[in-house]
């Protein structure tokens, strides 16, 4: 708590939480990633978060999470896709510090109030691509269809991300946004990032009160891993562990360096585990 209330008051606190990560990544001579915008866009509220629950925890996690994203997405837009839908885009600023081109169309998706924040602090910014927004609850699954359609009418070949979303969603809910996402014939693939059920209470006993203090608890964890998507229309493509990748970028204490020799878990998961994955639409 803090004297005006919870730490984190809602869902679009937590992005401010995440862009502080991002602007630290940004700021180490090896970077991973340079996102010059993240540390403007986090904010005092950003910084008084991150400062609260980096006491409680690794902070390696994040920074390698956006970089899985953005080599998958990277690798999307080499490979001729025309469209990438952001849900629950929250503060990110791909598409004004990647290197995409003029013909992309990238949409994102989130609350009015962060998005109209977003927009306050990044007006003068020129973005690299073809950029949308679109305020809107995807909890309103009537509404979230109606827009999936509209942009299936406009793409060939579209990417969906959901950065940092699902970890808040029921598996049910997951399930439902999977079964809406695979209607648009042009919707073929989407990033995932993923947590073991292990990993998920690991992380609720670290800093769960402050989630909990604003009802943003995280929920989902399948313990197929990626394979949950499966039975939903979408096979996992490649996946890649996060504890692996940070291993490889020199991000791991000695005890976690360790750890990285051991093998993936296999569905299903009962050690902890956390990992980006890039599912493909198989039907």
């Amino acid at each position: 708590m803090t004297a005006h209330g919870p730490l984190i008051r809602n869902i679009s606190d937590t992005a401010r939480w995440v862009a502080v990560y991002r602007a630290q990544e940004t700021e180490r001579p090896d970077a991973m990633f340079h996102d010059p915008f993240a540390r403007k866009l986090a904010g005092a509220r950003g910084e008084e978060i991150a400062a609260a629950i980096d006491r409680k925890r690794d902070t390696w996690p994040l920074p390698i999470r956006t970089y899985l994203f953005d080599t998958f997405i990277a690798d999307h837009v080499r490979q001729g896709g025309d469209m990438v839908i952001n849900l629950a885009a929250g503060l990110d600023a791909r598409p004004y510090r990647m290197d995409l081109p003029r013909s992309l169309q990238w949409v994102e998706v989130d609350l009015p109030e962060i998005l109209a924040y977003k927009e306050s602090i990044l007006e003068k910014e020129t973005p690299r691509c073809a950029l949308r927004r679109v305020r809107l609850d995807l909890a309103d699954r009537a509404k979230r269809q109606e827009l999936f359609a509209e942009l299936g009418r406009q793409a060939k070949n579209a990417l969906i991300i959901t950065e940092g979303l699902l970890i808040y969603l029921t598996a049910e809910q997951v399930g439902a946004l999977a079964d809406d996402l695979l209607v648009p014939p042009s919707f073929r693939r989407w990033i995932v990032d993923l947590v073991s059920p292990a990993l998920r209470r690991m992380l609720m006993k670290q800093f769960g009160s402050f989630l909990e203090e604003s009802n943003v608890p995280f929920k989902f964890a399948p313990e197929q891993g990626a394979e949950y998507f499966t039975p939903h229309g979408w096979r996992p493509l490649e996946v890649r562990s996060m504890l692996k990748t940070a291993a490889k970028k020199r991000r791991l204490t000695p005890l976690f360096h360790l750890l990285s020799f051991l093998p993936d878990p296999k569905p299903p998961l009962r050690r902890p585990w956390g990992g980006t994955a890039l599912l493909e639409r198989s039907r």
